[in-house]
């Protein structure tokens, strides 16, 4: 290895052993998945690989989820390499696009792959490596999908490394990307320099988690005593802690300080309670005098340079005093102040988002989890192990911390328990977010057949776990269908002893069945002609108690309806049970006469025609009312049903002619035993049989893959004309120029025609109306819409419905968006007005209004690289540009100047 890339030449310190591990597997020319924790050095194999591209004159893109962490590596690696060998692309911004090392948004490096027509274009010449970080980013809902094809199209001569935090399936990831791209080494690490100490913050203090868990749901704790200072600030402030659930900031950071635990970053998940919580330690100051000094130095050039983006007054008191709040709602370059003071050791707290967790250098001593639940767009949810291990991952500070702190704060909905079994919780495992898009399908049918665009969806993360899974689940199939097969084979071994027991028990039970029916037989020539004769004599309506054969013999109280006569034959009965049942019985089914009660009324009832016996016929509404009467007069629910003496002689007979001279006590256990080992095995086989039946039924549902999903997106671009025979119309090459939520939605649109005749602000309005979605239930904006933008942008709608339709009838589910809210402020800032103005009419953060414009300026960006789009639309798009591409919305020209 020449000297100058030597890791003991480069890094003037020893290197932890993954970290060696992770160098060899570059030299060897394998690409690489890291996994390891946060704030483990991780960036440090990056940095190496940059290293031993430069030292080949090869180039380097280093790609991140982020902009704002885009921007931050760009400052990073400018001091570390020099401002000439850095690049950046970010959507926005664009510099020095020809840098040996050029950092971008991963979005950016996989739209490299769509827009490339010949050879001499490629941006990807020279590139020795490509880095992913925070590659465990595939996990997100919206996003992952751009980590799964930009591995999958990265070219076989680029090294690929992957760094994430601790997932827990590494070496699945590293094993697809082996598959799919070449050889892949994979290294994983638990080491943290910097041990983590976990806390648990109640009203009676703080607590560290050293638990020992002695039962479920129980653990010992180790209490700190509150010292003297946070006592009297408690008492001075009148917080009472005795009725005081949920401990407040003030006291949770005073606690903090009386032990050397700050500076920390403060995780609340709500921008709204971030700001709250730095107005309300109005009094506290957590810095120094000299601190102080150095805090106003720092605000004083910021003013100078931004004077239209300062915050309120009190976010500037609190940031005097070591406190800020960090999240998407504020405008940039004050994030930007934050987290420069922050790394200068600055500011003391800082209450953010969890956005924050996401690699942005923000090195803290200890963070704070105000909650182990927050709020979603589905409703409240608990956090995943890997957003609280990346939260808390931000502990600890290499070189200056031997140990960080992780300090967990009672909630309303969480306590000590829940914390605990989240910090002993493992890693969320990676899953696939791959969605066929409608750029990325064009593209594919451009310069592939259908064979071989099958071959690149089906090389995909998701497409690698359904086979995975395919095969585990057709294992589990056939070991669960072997067993069903010895199951069936098995029979219940039955001993010579409970053999002979059984045969002279069936022996007994089939004497016991004939003198019975001889019994029955007796009792019915006897009954019959009494019965047949009191018959005659009785009226329809009489009460009568009635045994139901296929009933199991039971008996009812019933109403005598109708009798019908049978030549030479005793007549049948038709009855009403008091269960509002009819029935035609034979008469010798009478068990009882309730001669002592009035014949009932049964006029209105319309009794069904029935031809035999047999068949039981449940009631209408009118014979509901007469069978409730039946149950009523003789009190059905407590009744005792008295049989005949014929049957109770018979019974008598029965007992004492058979059950009482033989004693099978003993001999019957055993058979019962058996019949019950009989009753377990047909159990089993029936449950197993259901669970072949359930894996079967899931093993079709994942027959269904990426590549049905690919083909339905091709029957949609097929219907709208932007692919025939296979092969990209002029449409459809236009639209996979676009990048977006939803390419085709927007390249109709700037075909159609409706947007050619707007001015440049009006466009712009549309613009916005159609990239950006506004998930927000409370907007509120003055400005209003001009009539010919607000005309166009409902033109557009028909476009929109038939889309809709034609995704729902192929089951494809990308979003459409068709936003008019802030189509106002849009066109507002396009025809200039002021950014302090343009806020004071809107309830959006600024945060927010500088994202949404970025967007806008992203769409519009592309418009004049679209060959079929009129002409004058084009032109009318880049004079939009121009309008609102303006600070604070752009701050390209801090980057030009180099400035920090």
């Amino acid at each position: 290895m020449p000297e100058r890339i030597h890791p003991s030449y480069i890094f003037p310190f020893p290197l932890d052993p993954f970290q060696l591990e992770s160098i060899e597997a570059l030299n060897q020319g394998h690409s690489l998945v890291v996994s390891a924790p946060t704030g483990s050095g991780k960036t440090l194999v990056a940095e190496y690989a940059i290293y031993r591209a430069l030292s080949h004159h090869q180039r380097v893109f280093y790609t991140t989820p982020l902009k704002a962490l885009s921007n931050q590596k760009l400052r990073d690696f400018r001091k570390q390499f020099g401002v000439e060998q850095i690049g950046l692309l970010t959507g926005d911004i664009t510099l020095n696009r020809n840098a040996e090392i050029l950092v971008m948004t991963t979005e950016i490096f996989r739209n490299m792959f769509y827009g490339v027509s010949n050879i001499q274009e490629d941006p990807l010449q020279k590139v020795e490596a490509v880095i992913l970080d925070e590659c465990h980013y595939m996990n997100d809902a919206q996003r992952g999908t751009v980590w799964e094809e930009s591995i999958i199209h990265c070219p076989l001569n680029i090294q690929i490394v992957a760094l994430s935090a601790t997932i827990a399936n590494a070496g699945q990831l590293a094993d697809w990307i082996d598959r799919v791209h070449g050889p892949t080494t994979l290294v994983m690490s638990d080491y943290r320099p910097v041990a983590l100490r976990f806390n648990f913050c109640s009203i009676k203090g703080l607590h560290p988690l050293a638990v020992t868990q002695t039962r479920k749901a129980d653990y010992q704790l180790q209490t700190f005593k509150k010292g003297k200072t946070t006592q009297g600030i408690l008492k001075h402030n009148k917080i009472n802690t005795l009725h005081v659930e949920i401990p407040p900031i003030q006291f949770v950071l005073l606690q903090m300080a009386e032990r050397q635990m700050l500076p920390a970053i403060y995780f609340i998940f709500s921008r709204r309670n971030c700001d709250k919580a730095v107005t309300e330690l109005h009094e506290i100051t957590l810095v120094t005098q000299a601190e102080q000094i150095r805090i106003k130095h720092h605000l004083n050039l910021y003013k100078i340079n931004h004077p239209t983006a300062i915050r309120e007054a009190c976010h500037i008191d609190a940031l005097r005093r070591g406190i800020a709040a960090h999240h998407a709602g504020i405008l940039p370059p004050w994030k930007e102040l934050i987290e420069q003071l922050f790394q200068e050791g600055l500011i003391k707290v800082v209450f953010a988002t969890e956005t924050l967790a996401a690699g942005i250098n923000m090195p803290a001593r200890s963070t704070i989890i105000s909650s182990l639940s927050k709020r979603t767009e589905t409703g409240h949810r608990p956090l995943q192990s890997n957003e609280f291990l990346q939260m808390a991952g931000r502990a600890g500070r290499r070189g200056l911390d031997k140990q960080g702190y992780v300090v967990i704060v009672q909630s309303h909905l969480e306590g000590i328990v829940e914390a605990t079994q989240l910090i002993n919780s493992k890693s969320d495992p990676l899953t696939s977010q791959f969605v066929p898009t409608y750029g990325m399908v064009i593209s594919l049918m451009e310069h592939n057949n259908l064979n071989q665009a099958k071959e690149i969806i089906e090389r995909g993360f998701g497409q690698y776990l359904v086979s995975l899974n395919f095969a585990n689940r057709q294992a589990t199939i056939k070991r669960l269908r072997s067993q069903l097969s010895s199951l069936n084979q098995q029979r219940i071994p039955l001993t010579i002893k409970e053999s002979q027991v059984n045969e002279k028990l069936n022996s007994c039970l089939r004497e016991e069945r004939y003198i019975l029916s001889l019994l029955h037989q007796e009792w019915n020539e006897k009954s019959n002609p009494i019965l047949t004769s009191v018959l005659r004599l009785l009226k329809e309506g009489v009460l009568i108690n009635v045994r139901i054969t296929s009933q199991n013999n039971a008996i009812f109280p019933a109403v005598l309806v109708r009798k019908i006569n049978r030549p030479s034959q005793s007549p049948l009965i038709l009855c009403l049970t008091c269960e509002n049942i009819w029935v035609l019985l034979p008469c010798n089914s009478i068990v009882r006469l309730h001669t002592d009660i009035d014949y009932l009324n049964l006029n209105n009832i319309n009794s069904p025609s029935i031809n035999h016996p047999g068949p039981l016929i449940i009631g209408d509404n009118r014979s509901m009312r007469l069978a409730l009467a039946i149950a009523h007069i003789v009190n059905y629910s407590k009744m005792i049903i008295q049989i005949s003496k014929a049957d109770a002689s018979l019974r008598s007979q029965l007992k004492l002619g058979i059950v009482e001279k033989r004693d099978f006590k003993k001999e019957s256990a055993a058979i019962q035993e058996y019949r019950r080992n009989i009753k377990r095995h047909k159990r089993e086989i029936l449950k197993l049989a259901a669970e072949i039946n359930h894996q079967e039924v899931e093993l079709k549902d994942q027959t269904r893959s990426y590549w049905d999903m690919f083909l339905s997106t091709v029957e949609i671009l097929q219907h709208f004309g932007c692919i025939y025979q296979l092969k990209p119309t002029s449409i459809g090459r236009t639209i996979s120029l676009i990048r977006g939520d939803n390419e085709l939605w927007l390249g109709l649109i700037l075909v159609s025609g409706h947007l050619d005749d707007l001015q440049p602000s009006e466009l712009v309005a549309v613009a916005e109306s159609i990239t950006v979605e506004i998930n927000r239930p409370d907007i509120a904006c003055t400005y209003m819409v001009s009539l010919p933008a607000n005309k166009a942008f409902h033109a557009i709608n028909e476009i929109r419905c038939e889309l809709l339709q034609a995704q729902q009838h192929a089951r494809v589910s990308i979003p459409i968006w068709w936003e008019p809210e802030l189509m106002g402020l849009a066109q507002a800032w396009s025809n200039g007005v002021a950014w302090n103005n343009l806020i004071q009419n809107t309830s959006i953060d600024e945060g927010d209004i500088v994202k949404i414009m970025r967007r806008t300026i992203d769409f519009l960006s592309q418009i004049p690289n679209c060959p079929t789009v009129s002409e004058k639309l084009r032109s009318n798009a880049s004079m939009a540009l121009n309008t609102i591409n303006r600070f604070p919305v752009s701050d390209s020209e801090l980057w030009l100047d180099g400035k920090e």
